[in-house]
């Protein structure tokens, strides 16, 4: 029976089992009055009390169980990274995903390219060693390696349209003392190709005097193979810079073909680098700022 049920009875009068036979008293008798029982205490509450202590234990219980489900979460959270957290995500700002630099190691004694007591502002490590690493997922292009690292002049030379700039630039480097040219490039998944070249003479003073014919203000001294108008990048200039050297960013301008370039020049001591920057549709600028600036990084 239930309890509702069991409430809901009312005690009723006495009755006389089935089967059973009445005896009546005596009538000469007079039955002696029974001893007073002290009535039991009760030990139980009554059923309304008990309702409400249900009621409470039950609200208790949900109270400790939710309690613990938002110390869990609150503990998951915490412990999540907050792109991991929906609606907390936030969004990739363009920026690849490079490895950690590290710089070559010098040979002993020798000085970093812009220390006060390196008047020449030479670069003494390998400058194979002072290429960007590609970022990750990147497929590297294995042709700009060239022979032993060292990339062959005419290699060079094809990254600029024109045939008649590409003999007199063949000319003004041999004229320079162009020792070396290491080079490194690959390709993203978005399809931005990215070549860089560092062009290693014997002294920063033949770089200054090349840098100002190859990267003038306002345009490159040299078109580009695969561009049209090429302009200053304009927000370029107003990022840090961690090198002691200048830059010079170009992006072409609209309209341009199939694909746009971005490209720059650092005149660091004694090498000339250029980093270019092609994909078809749009070149990104976040990528190559960041390309260009963590190049300079180790030429610095």
């Amino acid at each position: 029976m239930t309890e509702q049920q069991a409430q809901a009875v009312e005690p009723g009068p006495e009755t006389t089992p089935a089967g059973a036979v009445a005896t009546a008293p005596a009538p000469e008798q007079t039955p002696a009055p029974e001893p007073e029982q002290t009535p039991a205490p009760e030990t139980t509450a009554p059923a309304k009390d008990r309702r409400v202590l249900r009621a409470v234990l039950r609200w208790t219980a949900a109270v400790v169980v939710f309690a613990a489900v938002g110390a869990g979460t609150a503990y998951g959270i915490t412990g999540m990274e907050r792109t991991d957290v929906p609606g907390l995500a936030t969004e990739s700002d363009g920026r690849w995903d490079y490895p950690t630099l590290t710089r070559p190691p010098l040979p002993s004694g020798s000085p970093r390219p812009f220390a006060k007591e390196n008047g020449a502002e030479a670069h003494y490590a390998d400058p194979r060693a002072l290429l960007l690493p590609a970022p990750a997922g990147a497929v590297e292009d294995r042709a700009l390696r060239g022979e032993d690292g060292w990339l062959p002049t005419g290699d060079f030379l094809k990254e600029y349209a024109d045939a008649d700039e590409r003999a007199d630039l063949r000319q003004k480097l041999k004229d320079s003392g162009l020792r070396h040219i290491a080079a490194r490039g690959w390709k993203t998944e978005d399809g931005t190709r990215t070549r860089i070249y560092l062009l290693r003479f014997g002294t920063s003073a033949v770089v200054d005097e090349l840098s100002a014919e190859m990267a003038p203000f306002g345009a490159p001294g040299y078109q580009l193979r695969g561009t049209e108008a090429s302009v200053t990048d304009e927000g370029f200039g107003d990022l840090p810079w961690p090198g002691d050297f200048p830059r010079w960013a170009y992006t072409e301008s609209k309209p341009y073909g199939a694909e746009q370039v971005r490209q720059a020049y650092l005149a660091a001591g004694d090498v000339l680098a250029l980093i270019v920057q092609s994909r078809k549709g749009t070149a990104a600028s976040v990528p190559f700022r960041q390309t260009v600036t963590l190049q300079g990084q180790l030429l610095g």
